[in-house]
């Protein structure tokens, strides 16, 4: 589990249409977490609310359909 991992799905989902979107309508950090160690990214969401910080970035989702400005480019 790293923040390594955290960074790669930020990037990833900045540049994959497909990969933000499923990610940004999952409703829950908890889940957020659980999908994203399927998918291969291994971390803990205290690692995901560090890297969070460090970025200055809100897990929040807004608008319709739902967005989060999460991803890193």
């Amino acid at each position: 589990m790293s923040k390594e991992n955290v960074e790669k799905l930020l990037f990833a989902g900045g540049s994959d249409k497909n990969l933000r979107h499923k990610y940004n309508v999952i409703e829950t950090k908890a889940e957020f977490v659980t999908e994203a160690n399927k998918d291969g990214y291994d971390f803990t969401a205290t690692e995901l609310d560090d890297v969070l910080a460090e970025e200055e970035l809100d897990f929040a989702s807004s608008g319709n359909p739902r967005t989060r400005q999460i991803w890193l480019r």
